[in-house]
């Protein structure tokens, strides 16, 4: 994009962003206050899917309001005059918009029971937030301070949670249709789901030098471990899991450093 070259396509992008966010934020709030027949998503899930053992602790969902205050930031930073000329947002592209509207699509699907249709809405809100996590190039090109903040945070963030979300999406959705996990206990399954986010965590840090991705993993995996406290496997392999993120986030830091006073 061209200095002053604001074009009316991009500022539409810019304002659809914050109307999209704001809409997503609405609909959060208001199927909490006035639930749809009587049950919130956390009832829900609370009520009927018990035995789910990857659902993470009630207090982990208190995130949304970190998300929404970051998405809200990053709706505001990129309309403001100073970034007009910003050819990067631009590359943002409707990601944030089409995540928006899957996230309204996801809330009334699952609040109405349709769990298995919902996977398709939560990979939708998934694929959405890859696709500008790309363009953007999140923690591989050198940005402001302000925008890391304001934009590659708040990305990095919602796409941590929406990983792991769309784990206990499908987890939620196949114990509604009784699937037996072919004779594998859930424990193990969770294990496992719990192991790939780690790893998966751990490569984020590797090619986007990613630290708000994994702290948010961290927060999923340590919330799965305190909800099955009962259950050794679980808490043993949580606890293990953000230890070895942890360890190797420190790995990587200090050998980023070493590297540079080496030139």
């Amino acid at each position: 994009m061209k200095k002053g070259a604001f074009s009316a396509g991009e500022t539409w992008r810019r304002w659809a962003t914050l109307l999209a966010i704001i809409a997503a934020f609405g609909v959060n709030i208001w199927t909490n206050i006035a639930p749809i027949n009587g049950l919130t998503v956390g009832d829900i899930s609370n009520t009927f899917f018990v035995n789910t053992k990857i659902i993470p602790a009630n207090y982990a969902f208190s995130i949304w309001g970190l998300i929404y205050l970051g998405l809200f930031g990053l709706a505001i930073y990129q309309l403001l005059p100073s970034q007009r000329d910003n050819p990067r947002l631009a590359q943002m592209g409707y990601g944030l918009v089409s995540a928006s509207i899957a996230q309204i699509i996801w809330i009334f699907l699952f609040l109405y029971g349709l769990f298995p249709q919902s996977i398709l809405a939560m990979v939708a809100i998934l694929l959405s937030l890859i696709y500008s996590y790309v363009k953007l190039d999140v923690g591989r090109r050198r940005v402001p301070k302000w925008e890391s903040w304001l934009i590659n945070i708040p990305l990095s963030v919602y796409l941590s949670w929406i990983s792991v979300a769309t784990v206990v999406n499908v987890a939620i959705a196949l114990t509604s249709i009784n699937w037996n996990g072919w004779g594998i206990p859930p424990q193990v399954w969770t294990a496992i789901m719990m192991i790939v986010a780690a790893t998966i965590a751990i490569i984020m840090r590797v090619r986007h030098q990613e630290t708000a991705y994994l702290l948010v993993t961290i927060w999923a995996l340590i919330a799965i471990a305190i909800a099955q406290d009962n259950e050794p496997l679980i808490v043993t392999i949580a606890l293990m899991s953000s230890l070895v993120i942890c360890l190797f986030s420190l790995g990587s830091i200090n050998h980023r450093k070493l590297t540079i006073d080496n030139g």
